[in-house]
């Protein structure tokens, strides 16, 4: 076996694993959104409302600072 050969067996395993991946989150996302614990449509619009008096996505609960 020459090294061209492990080039594309490398290749093309590299490949297959970040097909897999994408796949897997993808997946994460639309689970998510259906469970309903997450809005990824939110996250979209952070980049045209970005101006300081612009309500945040999410409120932070004193919970949450708490475990930090």
């Amino acid at each position: 076996m020459d090294i061209a050969t492990l080039q594309a067996y490398g290749y093309f395993f590299l490949t297959a694993f970040l097909v897999v991946v994408l796949y897997g989150y993808i997946y994460h996302l639309y689970s998510a959104e259906k469970k309903g614990t997450r809005d990824y449509e939110k996250y979209g619009n952070i980049a045209l409302h970005d101006d300081i008096s612009d309500q945040p996505i999410e409120e932070i609960s004193k919970t949450d600072e708490i475990k930090k």
